[in-house]
């Protein structure tokens, strides 16, 4: 009986051995095209109550099947905090919301020890940091020591309260905003913690048919449709695997060392005229989360397999927040976004 069972299994192998690599993208595209149905049903659920901002809306879906955080930046109004909570809301998972204050302690954020006078012990308070989606709102409001009480749980998914170390629940999604017109009682983020996000998305106004939707939406009696729940932990984390398994070519890999190399060595690629203008490039972070997001983005347009034009349609969101800028750009009035895209116009694509 053993005997036959290994039988079985070697012929399993060989079986699984001849397929060709063109007949393994096939198989792995049905299974993309089947779990994206999915996903579309999510992307339906939320676009009830998110008018236009596609693109605000494909990069948070990215984030959440890479695994990755995303860190939103926009004027008042144009809805980032009401965008992640319909997602939270079309999730059966747990959400949290973080409203970033001046006076905001890290205890507030990650947890701390709370003394119990009957049973002469500490126990642990855990904070607003344990679920699954956390949204950080108006991150930029709280000072350093507040906003690096994320860095271990982004980076680490865990905390550690007193002499105890926690696991936060998976998927672990934190999902911040910031305005970038208010100056007073603002905090830069510290550039350690910038990098730890995957997506930086710097938001636009809507166009001006948009907008008269928007107006219709949020004046008529019945108020905002309701968002259902459409998806749940199980489905995340199912395809959240599958991303992972869109085949990435060593060419396409090879396409992403150059764009993040052109920004610690702009000369060597062709680029002297941003030698003065870039302090330092990207890290090798921005290498990971460019394949990740890619591969993401490849899953979104139910392919199997990654392109040069998913490393292009991602670039900028992934690497502008992880290239330093000197005195001269900002007398130039040069953004990491053109550096980013001069680049991208700059490396040859295979």
């Amino acid at each position: 009986m053993i005997f036959v069972v290994q039988i079985a299994i070697v012929m399993s192998t060989l079986e699984n051995n001849v397929l060709s690599p063109a007949e393994s993208i096939r198989l792995l595209t049905e299974k993309v095209q089947t779990e994206n149905q999915i996903i579309q049903l999510l992307r339906k659920e939320v676009s009830k109550v998110i008018v236009g901002q596609t693109h605000m809306l494909d990069r948070m879906l990215i984030a959440l099947l890479a695994e990755g955080h995303i860190l939103l930046e926009g004027v008042p109004g144009l809805a980032k905090t009401l965008a992640i909570k319909s997602l939270s809301n079309a999730l059966d998972a747990s959400f949290n919301r973080i409203q970033f204050t001046p006076d905001l302690l890290p205890a507030d954020v990650s947890g701390t020890l709370v003394y119990n006078q009957k049973s002469e012990q500490f126990t642990v308070k855990k904070g607003p940091v344990f679920a699954n989606f956390v949204l950080a709102d108006e991150i930029n409001r709280a000072p350093a020591k507040v906003q690096s009480a994320l860095l271990e749980a982004m980076e680490e998914r865990q905390i550690t309260i007193g002499d105890e170390t926690f696991a936060l629940p998976s998927p672990f999604l934190v999902l911040a905003t910031q305005n970038p017109i208010d100056q007073e009682g603002t905090y830069n983020l510290p550039e350690a913690q910038v990098d730890r996000f995957m997506l930086k998305v710097v938001l636009d106004y809507p166009k001006m048919e948009e907008e008269k939707l928007i107006i219709r939406a949020n004046v008529r009696k019945e108020g905002l449709e309701k968002v259902q729940k459409v998806m749940g932990v199980a489905d995340i984390l199912r395809i959240r695997d599958l991303v992972r398994e869109v085949y990435l070519d060593e060419k396409i890999e090879q396409y992403i060392v150059d764009l993040v190399f052109a920004t610690r060595n702009p000369t060597k690629y062709g680029l002297p005229q941003l030698e003065h203008i870039v302090d330092y490039g990207c890290s090798p972070r921005a290498s990971i989360n460019l394949a990740l997001a890619a591969k993401a983005h490849a899953f979104l347009q139910n392919r199997a397999f990654v392109t040069p034009e998913d490393i292009r349609a991602v670039a900028v969101d992934v690497m502008q927040h992880r290239i330093g800028l000197t005195y001269e750009a900002e007398a130039e009035n040069m953004s990491a976004k053109q550096i980013v895209e001069a680049v991208i116009n700059r490396v040859d694509v295979p």
